[in-house]
């Protein structure tokens, strides 16, 4: 026995020796040197933009990180995600190489504004970036229509909006040394560009058709970071492909205008569905949750308070209709104005971020048929005597069985009962019910009331 002891304690040290040894191999391994490769596929929403500011986050402080590409295919998005993304582009400590990406990919309106920020700007063949117009001044409209052949003057505030924009851009230009004047014209006219012209125009630094190309291309290059030279080495760099974890895709499903939309609706008419006909908390507690998810999806987007007070208004018209029934009047103008209201609850003309008409008429059609019919059914019921329990008792008719003082029986509902009078009774008089103890009833009559 002691013998394996002493055994024991001469192998701890080289236990530990060996631990040590492998701790310190292990550590050149763990300190490989990364390029955590993003993507931004779609319209750019507040989804995106999270999942961007959290990697770029994510990503400065990670010492073995020495760079980050990030590819785009965009047709635009919300121009608040856009500041957003650009705010943590622009406050990174290490380069943000853009890649339009893959071919046939595009980078416009925000996509071109993403582009202009990042340290180094790249795109592969056969992609496109430009049309960087606001919407509100590009000529977008609401259904599909298009623009009139002549348009109107601008308004004061278009103006504003889009000598914002040119300023915008142009600032990026001038940071990143890029093409100012083609900036403003993809933000004035609406102008765009091959991967080929705008190679030769100076707007994007580099062709590469992949991440691994990219890197290859830009190993040894110098660029600026917070006006401090900086040479890429990129040789040995290993590419880290970064996709949204559950999170950002839970706000990318809520932060669809329609799914919370709908989310806002179920919510409303699960509360008012709890009040109308209280139960065990069911229709309650979920109209609860959807609510709150809904109002926490609608802070990330950009909500035109007038269009959700109308929605309100309308549905309080609706439930007013199944209140107190009206001829209509109530239910004809809840229903206006809970489409309207619908129309104008997303401020914006970006159709990637719009409710769909058909399922704002379809939703006002059924809103409509259940408040009025269905709300209007609970309240009736609700309303209705009670016949059943001991509330239904209370104030019932009941007949004396045989003549008693103070203590007796009576017949009510085809049941013999214990009684309690405080006067004299006499068989067969008709007694009412005036409070239930248990198994027993108090009782009162009057003289010269009878069974016939």
């Amino acid at each position: 026995m002691f013998h394996w002891i002493y055994r024991i304690v001469l192998l701890l040290p080289l236990m530990f020796s060996t631990q040590l040894m492998t701790a310190q191999t292990s550590v050149p391994s763990a300190a490989k040197i990364q390029v955590p490769v993003l993507s931004i596929k779609g319209a750019i929403g507040p989804a995106v933009s999270d999942y961007i500011s959290q990697e770029i986050i994510l990503a400065n402080n990670k010492p073995q990180v020495i760079a980050i590409i990030l590819t785009l295919d965009t047709p635009g998005g919300l121009s608040s995600s856009l500041r957003v993304i650009n705010q943590q582009i622009l406050s990174s400590n290490i380069p943000i190489l853009c890649l339009v990406y893959p071919q046939g990919a595009r980078a416009a309106s925000a996509g071109t504004y993403i582009l202009y920020a990042c340290h180094i700007a790249a795109m592969a063949s056969a992609t496109t970036l430009g049309a960087a117009t606001p919407v509100m001044i590009g000529g977008g409209f609401p259904g599909g229509k298009k623009a009139p052949e002549q348009p109107s003057e601008p308004t004061a505030m278009e103006k504003k909006v889009l000598n914002d924009s040119v300023a915008y851009i142009r600032s990026l230009a001038q940071l990143r040394g890029r093409n100012e004047e083609w900036a403003e014209l993809a933000v004035t006219e609406a102008a765009t560009m091959s991967a080929q012209e705008a190679l030769a125009a100076n707007v994007i630094n580099l062709i590469a058709q992949n991440p691994e190309e990219l890197l290859l291309a830009l190993d040894g290059t110098s660029i600026t970071i917070d006006e401090h030279p900086l040479v890429l080495r990129l040789t040995a760099a290993e590419l880290e492909y970064r996709t949204p974890d559950w999170r950002n895709q839970f706000i990318a499903t809520i932060t669809d205008p329609n799914i919370a939309y709908i989310l806002m609706l179920l919510g409303i008419y699960g509360l008012l569905l709890e009040f109308y006909s209280p139960g065990i908390g069911v229709a309650g507690v979920t109209g609860a949750i959807c609510l709150l998810v809904a109002l926490y999806a609608f802070q990330l987007l950009p909500i035109n308070y007038a269009g959700l007070a109308l929605l309100i208004f309308g549905i309080s018209l609706l439930v007013l209709e199944s209140l107190v029934p009206s001829f209509g009047v109530f239910g004809f103008g809840g229903l206006v104005a809970f489409i309207i209201g619908s129309i104008f609850l997303i401020d914006t003309q970006q159709e990637y971020f719009q409710i769909s008409r058909k399922l704002i008429f379809f939703i006002a059609i059924t809103s409509t048929l259940f408040t009025v019919f269905i709300l209007g059914y609970f309240w009736r019921v609700r309303q209705n005597k009670v016949v059943s329990g001991a509330e239904a008792i209370i104030g019932a008719n009941a007949e004396v069985i045989d003549s008693f003082s103070k203590q007796g029986f009576v017949l009510f509902n085809g049941e013999r009962w214990a009684a309690i009078s405080r006067q004299q009774l006499i068989q067969g008089q008709i007694v009412t019910i005036n409070a239930v103890t248990g198994l027993t009833l108090l009782v009162s009559g009057e003289k010269g009331n009878y069974r016939k």
